[in-house]
């Protein structure tokens, strides 16, 4: 007889006559599956230039939170939940079954892949999970949307000796790293609309040394309240350089859409948060001034997230240099100090293994989050491997005054050259940037929806050059170096593993991503028999066999995995 998981990694076995399913049918827990359980459905069959692929292992998300909370109010749901239902899970290991007639020259039964969950054709999304029915299934079809979309194969191949663990949360993994490999425009957007806004009674001798030539320059030009040798100066070399150009009389109300670069000379807050929401995706503010803005500005922080938003500043009357003396920094500061806020969760646990294994990381590492139970298992994760590479690694709860306090005392006065933020709260954001040290980056990384204003003092970006930077999702070439570096063993997504399930357990493994007290991700397995959510160290009585491949006992393997699928496949 066959061994179960060498059959199973083959692909070659009689598929079933129904598929299996998770239906979400609107915004609620309510309307997830049928009796809290999933639905069978016909078996889908793949026309000639379609794939049927097999669910090996799928990651749940808070994003997959998102859709149940809002339903077809979510920007990525295009229908009519309740006629057609979204089946959700977007971080996937799959396998290929069945080839359509026209791709048996490109793809083999047995193919293993995961997937860049968004997948857009002629610029539309549609994103694995929310468009395309997702890994909550046991099959689904990859059709040409996912096989040529506008950036390509959207299918990237997985080695056949990768676990499914290991390679589904390759794509949460990917969202991590590219966090911080960001880049930022150091000038003026070439081809782009610039806006330059003044105060009256405004002096000074500004210029532009780079970015407003004929080698590069705008293509359109706002004024407003420009001092005069300085407007007279960009006038003219707009005319030159074919700018078009347009004063502007009220700062309120621009007469074009969304702006690249927005200038403001002497930094009145008012102005700043008066043009601000018309700066365009990637968009720059510069404040010019060299004296301190009179209070905080309200900043929104969920487009500086989404929208990848920067605010620059400084004191020179040359604005090139606002953008280029101190370039925006998205990579760790090597040898510098990181606090983590709020990494006690799924995401913030691959943030601090990341910065703990990273070449040239972080030399001091905070991590704060408000579940002891959480920090204490983080603390346990990675201490020993941060202590034995050299890295001070320090764990508070903010809920313990006194405790806490006494531990940031430390770090008031060199304050943090790095602070990734992973707990969407306004109040943490605004008291977390006033530890930020000279030339420090503040990373928003927690989505906060957009128009949610954070009260930041811009002085920092003006004075000590601090950066307020945001990032959302990955691209394609995130995830092939994020899975290159998991094949590698660079970086080990199995470390992120903290409960495991069936199909069944999906709805239950849900909640309790909402309730965020597993510390870590939970991964369902939906070809296993049926098998009730379970942390790892819970495997100690129910799996003895699996549980003795874990490392130090808390830690999934692709051993534990492989003797996981044996003991439960049918």
């Amino acid at each position: 007889m066959a061994d179960k998981l060498t059959e199973f990694k083959s692909a070659c076995a009689a598929l079933p006559e129904t598929n299996r399913i998770w239906p979400l049918y609107g915004a609620g827990f309510e309307n997830l599956g049928r009796d809290d359980k999933p639905i069978e459905v016909p078996m889908p069959s793949p026309g000639p230039d379609e794939l049927l692929v097999r669910h090996d292992a799928v990651g749940l998300c808070f994003s997959d939170i998102k859709i149940i909370r809002m339903g077809e109010d979510h920007p990525r749901i295009y229908r009519n939940m309740r006629d057609d239902p979204v089946v959700q899970g977007h971080e996937i290991a799959m396998t290929v079954v069945t080839v359509g007639e026209n791709l048996k020259d490109q793809y083999a039964v047995g193919d293993r892949f995961t997937i860049q969950a968004d997948i857009f054709v002629d610029g539309v999304g549609y994103a694995y999970g929310y468009e395309i029915q997702g890994g909550l299934s046991l099959y689904t079809i990859i059709d040409q949307r996912v096989l040529n979309g506008d950036h390509g194969n959207y299918l990237l191949p997985v080695q056949p000796d990768t676990g499914y663990a290991e390679s589904a949360l390759t794509e949460p993994w990917a969202c991590v790293i590219a966090a911080y490999g960001l880049t930022f425009r150091t000038g003026i957007k070439p081809g782009g609309t610039a806006w330059i806004i003044g105060q009256p009674g405004l002096s000074g001798d500004y210029t532009i040394s780079s970015g407003f030539d004929a080698g590069s320059h705008p293509d359109r030009l706002l004024l407003t309240d420009v001092p005069a040798p300085f407007a007279d100066w960009l006038k003219k070399q707009a005319a030159e350089l074919n700018i078009e150009t347009i004063e502007v009389v009220d700062p309120a109300d621009p007469p074009v859409g969304e702006i690249d670069d927005i200038v403001v000379l002497g930094g009145d807050p008012d102005i700043i948060e008066t043009v601000s929401p018309f700066l365009a995706y990637h968009g720059i503010l510069a404040i010019i001034s060299d004296q301190p803005l009179p209070r905080k500005v309200a900043v929104d922080v969920g487009r500086v997230h989404y929208n990848r938003w920067v605010y620059v500043g400084g004191t020179s009357a040359d604005i090139s240099s606002a953008y280029q003396d101190v370039p925006v920094r998205s990579a760790l500061k090597a040898g510098g100090k990181a606090w983590f806020v709020g990494a006690g969760g799924p995401m913030g646990r691959m943030h601090v293994q990341r910065a703990i294994q990273v070449e040239d990381g972080p030399a001091t590492i905070l991590c704060t989050d408000i579940s002891d139970a959480r920090l204490d298992d983080l603390c346990e994760s990675f201490g020993t491997e941060a202590k034995a590479r050299g890295i001070d690694f320090v764990c508070l709860n903010p809920m313990n005054k006194d405790t806490y306090q006494a531990g940031m005392a430390a770090f008031k006065e060199s304050g943090f050259d790095d602070i990734v933020v992973l707990a969407p709260v306004v109040r943490v954001i605004e008291e977390a940037a006033n530890y930020l040290a000279d030339n420090g980056v503040m990373n928003v990384f927690a989505g906060l929806a957009r128009g949610t204003l954070v009260n930041i003092n811009l002085n920092d970006a003006i004075f000590r050059n601090t950066r307020l930077i945001g990032h959302s999702a990955s691209t394609i070439d995130d995830l092939k170096l994020m899975l290159h570096q998991a094949e590698r063993g660079t970086l080990s997504p199995n470390q992120s593993v903290a409960a495991v399930g069936s199909l069944n357990a999906a709805k239950d493994g849900l909640i309790e991503v909402e309730k965020a007290d597993i510390p870590g991700k939970i991964v369902i397995y939906p070809h296993i028999k049926d098998l009730p959510l379970t942390i790892l160290p819970e495997l100690k009585d129910s799996l003895p066999t699996v549980y003795a491949l874990l490392k130090n006992g808390r830690e999934w393997t692709n051993e534990a995995e492989q003797e996981f699928l044996r003991v439960l496949l049918p």
